[in-house]
Protein backbone atom coordinates (compact mmCIF):
# COMPACT_ATOMS: atom_id res chain seq x y z
CA UNK A 1 0.00 0.00 0.00
CA UNK A 2 1.39 3.12 -1.10
CA UNK A 3 2.11 6.23 1.11
CA UNK A 4 -0.58 8.56 -0.42
CA UNK A 5 -3.06 5.87 -0.19
CA UNK A 6 -2.47 5.26 3.66
CA UNK A 7 -2.51 8.64 4.52
CA UNK A 8 -6.14 9.15 2.18
CA UNK A 9 -6.99 6.01 4.23
CA UNK A 10 -6.46 7.36 7.72
CA UNK A 11 -8.20 10.68 6.73
CA UNK A 12 -11.02 9.02 5.65
CA UNK A 13 -11.09 7.39 9.45
CA UNK A 14 -10.38 10.49 10.84
CA UNK A 15 -13.28 11.98 9.33
CA UNK A 16 -15.41 9.37 9.89
CA UNK A 17 -15.49 10.76 13.67
CA UNK A 18 -17.94 13.69 13.70
CA UNK A 19 -16.43 15.73 16.53
CA UNK A 20 -13.18 15.68 13.82
CA UNK A 21 -14.94 18.73 11.60
CA UNK A 22 -16.16 20.96 15.06
CA UNK A 23 -12.23 20.52 16.29
CA UNK A 24 -10.62 21.75 13.22
CA UNK A 25 -13.28 24.43 13.12
CA UNK A 26 -12.43 25.16 16.55
CA UNK A 27 -8.93 25.92 16.01
CA UNK A 28 -9.50 27.53 12.51
CA UNK A 29 -11.44 30.49 14.43
CA UNK A 30 -8.75 30.84 16.93
CA UNK A 31 -6.01 30.24 14.65
CA UNK A 32 -8.14 33.42 12.75
CA UNK A 33 -8.33 35.18 16.43
CA UNK A 34 -4.16 34.57 16.75
CA UNK A 35 -4.32 36.78 13.71
CA UNK A 36 -6.61 38.71 13.95
CA UNK A 37 -6.48 40.45 17.67
CA UNK A 38 -3.89 41.09 19.89
CA UNK A 39 -5.88 40.53 23.14
CA UNK A 40 -6.62 36.95 21.78
CA UNK A 41 -3.55 34.76 23.18
CA UNK A 42 -3.51 36.74 26.83
CA UNK A 43 -3.74 34.24 29.04
CA UNK A 44 -7.30 36.27 30.71
CA UNK A 45 -8.84 36.02 27.26
CA UNK A 46 -8.60 32.82 27.32
CA UNK A 47 -9.61 31.78 30.97
CA UNK A 48 -12.43 34.10 30.28
CA UNK A 49 -13.54 31.80 27.15
CA UNK A 50 -13.38 29.04 29.53
CA UNK A 51 -15.65 30.74 31.39
CA UNK A 52 -18.12 31.82 29.73
CA UNK A 53 -18.02 27.73 27.85
CA UNK A 54 -18.62 27.03 31.83
CA UNK A 55 -22.57 27.13 31.88
CA UNK A 56 -23.60 26.34 28.19
CA UNK A 57 -21.28 23.17 28.91
CA UNK A 58 -22.29 22.44 31.94
CA UNK A 59 -26.18 22.14 30.76
CA UNK A 60 -25.49 20.24 27.46
CA UNK A 61 -24.23 17.73 29.10
CA UNK A 62 -27.46 16.89 30.31
CA UNK A 63 -28.83 17.69 26.72
CA UNK A 64 -26.51 15.67 25.01
CA UNK A 65 -28.05 12.50 27.46
CA UNK A 66 -31.42 13.78 26.88
CA UNK A 67 -31.03 13.92 22.62
CA UNK A 68 -29.36 11.02 22.44
CA UNK A 69 -32.09 9.03 24.31
CA UNK A 70 -34.44 10.01 21.39
CA UNK A 71 -35.59 13.39 23.44
CA UNK A 72 -35.28 17.13 23.81
CA UNK A 73 -35.41 19.71 26.82
CA UNK A 74 -35.98 23.28 25.63
CA UNK A 75 -37.18 24.03 29.22
CA UNK A 76 -33.15 24.08 30.16
CA UNK A 77 -32.99 28.04 30.02
CA UNK A 78 -36.22 28.46 32.01
CA UNK A 79 -34.89 26.25 34.24
CA UNK A 80 -31.78 28.26 34.41
CA UNK A 81 -33.68 31.08 35.71
CA UNK A 82 -35.81 29.61 38.52
CA UNK A 83 -33.02 27.48 39.93
CA UNK A 84 -30.96 30.61 40.28
CA UNK A 85 -34.23 32.56 41.66
CA UNK A 86 -35.19 30.06 43.97
CA UNK A 87 -31.48 29.49 45.64
CA UNK A 88 -31.54 33.22 46.37
CA UNK A 89 -34.85 33.68 47.68
CA UNK A 90 -34.42 30.79 50.21
CA UNK A 91 -30.31 32.01 50.95
CA UNK A 92 -32.38 35.90 51.81
CA UNK A 93 -34.92 33.82 54.10
CA UNK A 94 -33.32 31.31 55.63
CA UNK A 95 -29.46 32.88 55.75
CA UNK A 96 -27.94 29.13 55.09
CA UNK A 97 -25.97 28.83 51.96
CA UNK A 98 -26.35 25.16 52.25
CA UNK A 99 -29.90 25.06 52.13
CA UNK A 100 -29.71 27.64 49.44
CA UNK A 101 -28.05 25.52 47.45
CA UNK A 102 -29.50 22.87 47.66
CA UNK A 103 -32.75 24.28 46.71
CA UNK A 104 -31.48 26.04 43.38
CA UNK A 105 -30.33 21.71 42.57
CA UNK A 106 -33.84 20.77 43.82
CA UNK A 107 -35.82 22.73 41.92
CA UNK A 108 -33.97 21.87 38.81
CA UNK A 109 -34.28 18.51 39.58
CA UNK A 110 -38.06 18.55 39.99
CA UNK A 111 -38.11 20.68 36.71
CA UNK A 112 -36.63 17.70 35.07
CA UNK A 113 -38.75 14.83 36.75
CA UNK A 114 -42.07 16.70 35.49
CA UNK A 115 -40.44 16.53 31.91
CA UNK A 116 -40.24 13.16 32.41
CA UNK A 117 -43.16 12.10 33.82
CA UNK A 118 -45.00 13.78 31.20
CA UNK A 119 -43.14 11.98 28.37
CA UNK A 120 -43.33 8.71 29.55
CA UNK A 121 -46.27 8.46 31.94
CA UNK A 122 -48.50 10.74 29.79
CA UNK A 123 -46.79 10.06 26.42
CA UNK A 124 -46.39 14.02 25.44
CA UNK A 125 -44.36 14.42 23.17
CA UNK A 126 -41.04 16.03 24.29
CA UNK A 127 -40.66 19.07 22.18
CA UNK A 128 -44.65 19.93 23.54
CA UNK A 129 -43.94 18.72 27.16
CA UNK A 130 -40.22 21.31 27.37
CA UNK A 131 -42.04 24.07 25.61
CA UNK A 132 -44.53 24.20 28.27
CA UNK A 133 -42.39 23.52 30.72
CA UNK A 134 -40.55 26.74 29.41
CA UNK A 135 -42.89 28.91 30.05
CA UNK A 136 -44.31 27.77 33.37
CA UNK A 137 -40.78 28.13 34.71
CA UNK A 138 -39.93 31.50 33.74
CA UNK A 139 -43.55 32.74 34.80
CA UNK A 140 -42.83 31.37 38.18
CA UNK A 141 -39.64 33.22 38.61
CA UNK A 142 -41.62 35.86 37.67
CA UNK A 143 -44.02 35.37 40.27
CA UNK A 144 -41.81 34.56 42.70
CA UNK A 145 -39.46 38.31 42.52
CA UNK A 146 -41.87 40.33 40.72
CA UNK A 147 -39.52 40.95 37.91
CA UNK A 148 -37.30 42.12 40.23
CA UNK A 149 -33.23 40.53 40.35
CA UNK A 150 -32.39 39.13 44.04
CA UNK A 151 -28.69 39.51 45.53
CA UNK A 152 -26.94 36.37 45.49
CA UNK A 153 -23.91 35.60 46.57
CA UNK A 154 -21.29 33.09 49.31
CA UNK A 155 -20.62 30.25 47.95
CA UNK A 156 -22.70 30.54 44.33
CA UNK A 157 -20.15 33.69 44.02
CA UNK A 158 -17.34 31.97 43.93
CA UNK A 159 -18.61 28.96 42.20
CA UNK A 160 -19.81 31.31 39.51
CA UNK A 161 -16.45 34.00 39.78
CA UNK A 162 -13.87 32.80 41.90
CA UNK A 163 -10.64 31.30 40.96
CA UNK A 164 -8.74 28.27 41.76
CA UNK A 165 -4.66 29.28 41.36
CA UNK A 166 -5.96 32.01 38.56
CA UNK A 167 -8.05 29.14 36.86
CA UNK A 168 -12.33 29.71 36.67
CA UNK A 169 -14.04 27.57 39.58
CA UNK A 170 -16.72 27.16 37.12
CA UNK A 171 -13.97 25.93 34.03
CA UNK A 172 -12.78 23.10 36.26
CA UNK A 173 -16.48 22.12 37.78
CA UNK A 174 -16.87 21.92 33.73
CA UNK A 175 -13.81 19.32 32.82
CA UNK A 176 -14.52 17.02 35.84
CA UNK A 177 -18.38 17.03 35.22
CA UNK A 178 -17.35 16.50 31.49
CA UNK A 179 -15.29 13.20 32.70
CA UNK A 180 -17.53 12.19 35.22
CA UNK A 181 -20.20 12.25 32.37
CA UNK A 182 -17.94 10.88 29.55
CA UNK A 183 -17.84 7.88 31.72
CA UNK A 184 -21.44 7.70 32.85
CA UNK A 185 -22.00 7.40 28.99
CA UNK A 186 -19.17 5.26 27.74
CA UNK A 187 -18.26 3.03 30.89
CA UNK A 188 -21.36 2.08 32.46
CA UNK A 189 -24.94 -0.03 31.53
CA UNK A 190 -26.61 3.17 32.22
CA UNK A 191 -25.00 5.01 29.69
CA UNK A 192 -25.03 1.85 27.44
CA UNK A 193 -29.02 1.82 27.64
CA UNK A 194 -29.53 5.27 26.86
CA UNK A 195 -27.98 4.98 23.47
CA UNK A 196 -29.69 2.15 22.79
CA UNK A 197 -33.19 3.79 23.85
CA UNK A 198 -32.53 6.61 21.87
CA UNK A 199 -31.20 4.04 18.56
CA UNK A 200 -34.16 1.84 18.73
CA UNK A 201 -36.52 1.85 21.58
CA UNK A 202 -38.57 -0.84 20.36
CA UNK A 203 -35.67 -3.23 20.48
CA UNK A 204 -34.37 -1.91 23.79
CA UNK A 205 -38.05 -3.03 25.36
CA UNK A 206 -37.72 -6.55 23.70
CA UNK A 207 -34.40 -6.72 25.43
CA UNK A 208 -35.28 -6.05 28.60
CA UNK A 209 -34.54 -2.51 29.19
CA UNK A 210 -37.00 -0.23 31.25
CA UNK A 211 -37.32 2.35 28.45
CA UNK A 212 -39.04 4.77 30.69
CA UNK A 213 -37.07 4.89 33.75
CA UNK A 214 -33.84 5.65 31.04
CA UNK A 215 -35.83 8.69 29.71
CA UNK A 216 -36.56 9.45 33.33
CA UNK A 217 -33.15 9.35 35.02
CA UNK A 218 -32.15 11.30 31.74
CA UNK A 219 -34.40 14.44 31.97
CA UNK A 220 -34.24 14.36 35.66
CA UNK A 221 -30.21 14.74 35.65
CA UNK A 222 -30.76 17.43 32.50
CA UNK A 223 -33.27 19.35 35.20
CA UNK A 224 -30.15 19.29 37.84
CA UNK A 225 -27.49 19.85 35.30
CA UNK A 226 -29.81 23.17 34.24
CA UNK A 227 -30.08 23.75 38.19
CA UNK A 228 -26.40 24.56 38.67
CA UNK A 229 -26.00 26.33 36.04
CA UNK A 230 -28.25 28.60 37.41
CA UNK A 231 -26.36 28.78 40.38
CA UNK A 232 -23.19 29.21 38.62
CA UNK A 233 -24.46 32.08 36.09
CA UNK A 234 -26.12 34.00 38.99
CA UNK A 235 -23.13 33.63 41.61
CA UNK A 236 -21.19 34.96 38.55
CA UNK A 237 -23.54 38.33 38.65
CA UNK A 238 -24.15 38.25 41.78
CA UNK A 239 -27.57 38.25 41.50
CA UNK A 240 -30.56 35.79 40.80
CA UNK A 241 -32.90 37.50 37.58
CA UNK A 242 -35.90 36.05 36.80
CA UNK A 243 -35.02 36.10 32.92
CA UNK A 244 -31.39 34.88 33.39
CA UNK A 245 -30.97 31.72 31.54
CA UNK A 246 -33.01 33.80 28.39
CA UNK A 247 -32.30 32.38 25.03
CA UNK A 248 -29.80 29.47 26.76
CA UNK A 249 -31.44 26.67 25.17
CA UNK A 250 -30.44 27.50 21.85
CA UNK A 251 -26.95 27.76 22.89
CA UNK A 252 -26.70 24.57 24.60
CA UNK A 253 -29.03 22.68 21.63
CA UNK A 254 -26.24 24.06 19.26
CA UNK A 255 -23.34 23.09 21.26
CA UNK A 256 -24.41 19.68 21.24
CA UNK A 257 -25.53 19.54 17.48
CA UNK A 258 -22.58 21.11 16.43
CA UNK A 259 -20.58 18.53 18.86
CA UNK A 260 -21.92 15.07 16.17
CA UNK A 261 -25.06 14.18 18.77
CA UNK A 262 -27.63 13.13 16.25
CA UNK A 263 -31.12 14.57 16.98
CA UNK A 264 -32.80 11.19 15.83
CA UNK A 265 -30.72 9.68 18.84
CA UNK A 266 -28.75 6.64 19.87
CA UNK A 267 -25.60 8.56 18.56
CA UNK A 268 -23.29 11.80 20.00
CA UNK A 269 -20.64 11.77 22.37
CA UNK A 270 -19.44 13.78 25.51
CA UNK A 271 -16.31 15.10 23.87
CA UNK A 272 -17.86 16.56 21.09
CA UNK A 273 -20.44 18.18 23.26
CA UNK A 274 -17.55 19.99 25.44
CA UNK A 275 -15.90 20.88 21.74
CA UNK A 276 -19.12 21.91 20.96
CA UNK A 277 -19.94 24.74 23.64
CA UNK A 278 -15.83 25.70 23.47
CA UNK A 279 -16.59 26.44 19.59
CA UNK A 280 -19.53 28.41 20.93
CA UNK A 281 -17.86 30.13 23.90
CA UNK A 282 -14.69 30.90 21.40
CA UNK A 283 -17.28 32.46 18.59
CA UNK A 284 -19.09 34.64 21.59
CA UNK A 285 -15.70 36.43 21.87
CA UNK A 286 -14.64 36.55 18.62
CA UNK A 287 -17.69 38.87 18.19
CA UNK A 288 -16.45 41.03 21.09
CA UNK A 289 -12.59 40.99 19.73
CA UNK A 290 -13.39 41.99 16.75
CA UNK A 291 -15.99 44.37 17.56
CA UNK A 292 -18.99 42.91 15.33
CA UNK A 293 -22.37 43.69 16.06
CA UNK A 294 -24.19 41.55 18.99
CA UNK A 295 -27.06 40.97 16.24
CA UNK A 296 -25.00 39.16 13.96
CA UNK A 297 -24.33 36.45 16.83
CA UNK A 298 -27.76 35.13 16.89
CA UNK A 299 -28.01 34.79 13.13
CA UNK A 300 -24.56 32.84 13.49
CA UNK A 301 -25.88 30.55 16.00
CA UNK A 302 -28.69 29.72 13.62
CA UNK A 303 -26.66 29.09 10.62
CA UNK A 304 -24.26 27.04 12.94
CA UNK A 305 -27.61 24.79 13.97
CA UNK A 306 -28.63 23.84 9.89
CA UNK A 307 -24.81 23.43 9.54
CA UNK A 308 -24.02 21.02 12.12
CA UNK A 309 -27.33 18.71 11.08
CA UNK A 310 -26.75 19.37 7.39
CA UNK A 311 -23.03 17.74 7.97
CA UNK A 312 -24.60 15.48 9.93
CA UNK A 313 -27.39 14.50 6.99
CA UNK A 314 -24.50 14.27 4.57
CA UNK A 315 -22.44 11.61 6.68
CA UNK A 316 -25.42 9.49 7.74
CA UNK A 317 -26.25 9.50 3.89
CA UNK A 318 -22.31 8.50 3.14
CA UNK A 319 -22.44 5.64 5.97
CA UNK A 320 -26.47 4.32 5.76
CA UNK A 321 -25.95 1.56 8.49
CA UNK A 322 -25.26 3.77 11.32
Amino acid sequence: MSASSTSRQVLRQLFHYRETSVLLMFFAVAAYLTFASEFFLEPRNLLNVGRQASVVAIVALGQALVIIARGIDLSVGSVIGLSSVAAAITLRDTGSEVIGLATGLGVGLICGLANGLMVTKFRINPFIATLGMLSIARGVALLLTGGIPVNYAGWAEYLGAGRLYDVPVSFLMMVVLAALVHFLASRTVTGREIYAVGDNPKAARLAGIDVDRTRLFVFAFCGLLSGLGGIILAGNLASADPNLGLGYELDVIAAVILGGTALSGGRGSIFGVFIGAMLMALLNNAFVLLGISAYWQVVTKGLIIIMAVGIDGLQRRDNPDE
